[in-house]
This record gives C-alpha cells, structure tokens and sequence, in this order.
C-alpha cells in the first residue's frame, strides 16, 4: 500500500500487533505419517482449507494422543482466523467449531484477538482485501514468495471503525455477497455444463468410433519422450532471457482445442540443455518450440497412422486412471503410457471426427469464456466492494 488514505471520523489505523497475537502452526515430528482413521485430535492442513473461508472436513487427517501432547500448544479455534504462510499463501479463514482446539499445519499461522471488542467477520473481510493484499505483497500474480512471514504480518495496519460499525458493514456486506455469490455459483454452473455436453458430444463420437474400429496401442501410434529435469536456481527463473519456455506439469492447463500455458516458467538458451522438442498433444498441441521437465511426457503422432488434432480429442475422451500408479504421488509412466489403447480409424474418418469435434468444441469453448468474463466481473466487484466497506463508505 503506497500510502494511508484518511478515514472518516471515529475510524483509526492500528497494526495487526497492536490488538491480536499471531502465532504459528506446529509440524508433526520427521517421519510420523497422519492417520484417516477418527481420533480425539484432529490436524488442519492448508489442503483443507477451501475458497469459502472455512475448512471441508471431508478428508481430515488425526494425530495419536502421544503426539498431540508433544504439539498441543499449537492449537487453534473458532475465535481465530487462520492465515496460510506457506505453499498456497494467503488463504484465510475460520474453523468450523467441531474442530476447535484442533492442531493447526506448520504452513499457517492463527491471529487471535479478543471477540468482544472486535468482530471475527470483519477481520476476516479485510484478509481478502486489496489493502490487506498490497501489505503483505499478495497484490499481483508475479510476486514470488516462499513464504509470509510473521514479522511482516504484523506490521498490516487496519482501517479500524467502532465495534457497532464493524458489525453494520459485516452484515451489508453478507448481504451484498450473497447475491453476488449465486450469479458467480450460476455461472459456474453454466461452465460445467458446457463441459458435461462437451463430455457427452465425446462419448457419442468415439463410442461409435469404438464399435466400427480397432484400438491400437499408443506406442504403436505416437513417437513418445519423457522431459528431462534442467536444474536451474529459482533465482535464475527469469522471462527475458533465452529463447524458449520449459515447462512443468503443473505448468499446463488441460484445454482441449487451445493453446494455453499456465503457472511459472523460465526462458532457456536452445544450448543451455540437451532435450528433444516435439510437440505436445497430450492435453493440447503447443505451438513453437519448447521445454519440458521430468514430470510430463511429450509424444508425436506418427505420419500415416494418425495426427495430433485427433490425439488431443481422443486422450480427452480416454479414462486413463487404472493407468496411473502411486496415491501420494499420482504417476503415469512412460511404460505404462505406451500400452493405453485408443480407438484408430482411417486418417480421412479422423479428420471428419476432428472437423466435427473443433466446431462444437469452439462454440462450447466461446460459450465458457463469455460465462467466465461475467464471472471476473463479479469477483471485480466483490473486490471493489470491500475496498469501499474498508475506506468507510459502504
């Protein structure tokens, strides 16, 4: 935040370390491995914190008694908002009172503060502010943080009004965000059902292909390579040096009939690794030359037998999961990869499938990307909102 704007009368600035206490959560010890079985002691993970400012306690993990005494200072309720610190920072929120007095992840932190001077609800409102966002240095998508320190929580200052005021903008903003909230749920909606339609159309075209057609191996298909890993320093991940992209897996976004990288990349020099470049079809075809590490295989459709445009439908069709092996770690393996069956028509029945397929999919695609632009809007205006209930004039 450049500088404090003025506030009305009766409203102060006060830090965070003036009227709260911000305390860190508590790893388990090295090598002790969470429980899913039900105990007395249940451990938040940053994994369960969802977008609604609150814990899903679907797939909560529990300690052993044993360990819980050795960890039990680092606990948190539902009188304290939680802040992640590390991994996916800046998600916050409060604890659904079944889980009170549950351990907190050593990738978060808890404010504490007194709940009859000040209202939870609106601390929490201003931990998804843009004033709250531009002290801690979550503003902008290209600020890279390992981690959010104490110290720096601390020294957030609060635009702070009476306790009445707190709890008069606290309820005209419930207000406000629950219709806001239902547009944003119904235009969801109207994404996933293209998506559900698109799914369909899939199921219609390569089930019947299915029925007229043999399947063929995708090693018998495709050349395929796996990525190699350049060990290059995060202080080295800069964009304007080199000449081409890498890419992890965590870097790609699954669109079928587009082009779209998501996440962290670095540039490198065509000398500064020895990789292969082909192209990607797995999720989507890319365009140009480009790198890609250890945790994604690149394959090529091989001339005469098939093209990439009907691979990037048919692997959007193809349930591959009893093909992926390990649970903490989801893998496909090369191996593994190479004998997944796909259905393999002659080249001119393919390229009618891929024609046919690229009109629907474009129209359901337009369709989505005018629904997710409503949507931007309304979290814009979510946000602008709250910029108003912090500056007093809400």
């Amino acid at each position: 935040m450049s500088e404090l704007y003025e506030l009305p009368e009766g409203w102060e600035w006060k830090s965070l370390d003036e009227f709260t206490t911000i305390k860190s959560g508590k790893r388990v010890p090295k090598g002790y491995k969470l429980s899913e079985e039900s105990t007395p002691y249940p451990y938040i993970r940053v994994t369960d914190f969802n977008n609604y400012g609150s814990v899903d306690t679907d797939d909560i993990r529990y300690i052993s008694e044993d360990i819980y005494q050795k960890i039990k200072n680092y606990t948190i309720t539902d009188k304290d908002i939680y802040i992640s610190v590390a991994g996916t920072i800046g998600k916050t929120g409060i604890i659904p009172s079944e889980l009170n007095g549950a351990n907190l992840t050593e990738n978060a932190v808890k404010i504490v503060f007194d709940n009859e001077l000040y209202d939870k609800r609106f601390l929490l409102n201003f931990t998804n502010s843009i004033v709250f966002m531009e002290q801690v240095g979550l503003a902008t998508k290209a600020v890279a943080m390992p981690k959010l320190a104490i110290t720096r929580l601390k020294k957030v200052l609060i635009p702070l009004p009476p306790l009445q005021e707190q709890k008069r903008i606290v309820a005209k903003l419930d207000t406000l965000f629950e219709k806001i909230d239902k547009a944003i749920a119904l235009h969801q909606k109207n994404m996933d059902e293209a998506d559900i339609f698109m799914g369909s159309v899939l199921n219609d075209v390569f089930g019947e292909l299915e029925e007229k057609y043999e399947k063929k191996q995708l090693k018998d298909i495709v050349d395929n390579y796996d990525g190699k890993r350049i060990p290059i320093k995060a202080s080295d991940r800069e964009t304007s040096n080199g000449m081409y992209p890498y890419y992890g897996a965590s870097g790609i976004i699954d669109y079928v009939n587009d082009y779209i990288f998501d996440g962290e990349y670095l540039l490198v020099s065509e000398d500064g690794a020895n990789l292969t470049v082909r192209k990607y079809p797995i999720a989507f075809i890319a365009k140009g030359k480009f790198w890609v590490n250890n945790h994604a295989h690149i394959i090529s459709a091989k001339k005469g037998i098939t093209t990439n445009e009907y691979l990037e439908f048919i692997f959007a069709f193809t349930d591959i999961s009893a093909y992926i092996t390990g649970s903490a770690q989801p893998k496909l393996s090369q191996r593994k990869m190479n004998i997944i069956e796909f259905v393999i028509p002659p080249l001119s029945i393919q390229q009618k499938t891929v024609t046919y397929l690229d009109s629907i999919s474009q129209k359901v695609e337009k369709l989505k990307s005018v629904q997710k632009e409503k949507m931007q809007s309304l979290i814009a205006l979510k946000a602008s909102i709250l910029d108003q209930a912090f500056r007093g004039e809400l």
